[in-house]
């Protein structure tokens, strides 16, 4: 019997957003005693500040997720069990790219309708964090034209649909201890645009498999063997296994700059490593017009789970 239950979950299957921050950091590792008040003290307030922020924006459509790195679990509950897939990232090199492992400690995925709401969110929650811990990547995204990324394909088309999201994005009877969590993969890409801009539509086509216009997927004897949405599918044992993918524009346009930040969360962490693996083994076309930067792995607890760290439930007995 499944002990799935969405309203048990944080925010890590609905939709990407209009406006969305992304921000990444490190514990001080000062007094570890101090870090696990401070993580206490967090957990409890970031219940409070969206109830708040619900009441007050109620039209802004608030979705927060919030998750530990490896490392970090280890560090913080070193008594304590550790879901079963939460590991350390490490590099996937392939023939021609890697995709890199970088720090990362802990994790914040904001968004909302009005990037009003996502700032009063990340300035609560600073008030919190500043003492304790280090910011080492904060990524502004936002909604491109009819959702689509920032190449100018539509984004998405591949997730599992409403109600069906959740079986693939949270844990069930496998890790009942960490049932309704989610293993969330950040990953922030730069894109050379002014090469992507050369090529013809239907080039491009061939790299992605979809049309650019209609987001039909193209037939196989059409696309590039490396096409994108042939290489990022994990299709081990002739079964094709999903995660929910957000791929959100950020961009600083006047110093000519353009990415994706990816996430992706899972139920599963071995399919999305699974995915990376086929990517870059087999030199994803997208990947000759996309750099990566960074690579994190991260768990996002249940809400109840977030009501025991706020407790001091996990936390080494003195």
């Amino acid at each position: 019997m499944t002990i799935i239950n969405p309203s048990a979950a944080q925010d890590v299957y609905r939709d990407a957003g209009e406006n969305i921050q992304f921000t990444t950091y490190l514990i001080d590792r000062e007094d570890i005693a101090k870090d696990r008040d401070g993580l206490a003290e967090f957990a409890d307030r970031l219940a409070a500040i969206e109830r708040s922020m619900a009441i007050r924006y109620p039209d802004a459509q608030l979705k927060v997720a919030f998750g530990l790195g490896a490392t970090a679990w280890r560090l913080l509950f070193p008594t304590a069990s550790q879901p079963k897939e939460l590991v350390d990232f490490t590099p996937i090199k392939g023939p021609r790219y890697t995709a890199p492992a970088t720090a990362g400690d802990l994790f914040m995925h904001v968004r909302a309708k009005e990037m009003a709401v996502v700032f009063e969110v990340m300035d609560q929650a600073r008030e919190f964090l500043r003492d304790w811990t280090t910011v080492i990547d904060e990524t502004h995204g936002f909604r491109y034209f009819e959702g689509r990324a920032i190449i100018g394909f539509i984004d998405g088309t591949e997730n599992p649909a409403g109600n069906d999201a959740a079986e693939y994005a949270l844990i069930g009877d496998e890790d009942p201890e960490f049932a309704n969590g989610s293993y969330a993969f950040a990953q922030k890409y730069t894109h050379n645009m002014d090469a992507w801009n050369a090529l013809h539509t239907e080039a491009q086509e061939k790299a992605i498999g979809r049309h650019k216009f209609t987001d039909r997927e193209l037939d196989d004897d059409k696309k590039l063997a490396n096409a994108h949405n042939l290489a990022s599918q994990d299709n081990t044992d002739g079964i094709e296994h999903k995660i929910v993918r957000m791929n959100v524009p950020y961009a600083k346009p006047g110093e000519g700059i353009a990415g994706t930040y990816f996430i992706g969360y899972a139920r599963h962490f071995t399919v999305t490593q699974r995915m990376l693996e086929n990517m870059f083994t087999q030199s994803d076309r997208l990947l000759d017009f996309s750099t990566p930067i960074t690579g994190n792995t991260f768990f996002i607890p249940s809400r109840p789970l977030l009501e025991r760290i706020a407790a001091g439930d996990l936390f080494p007995v003195e």
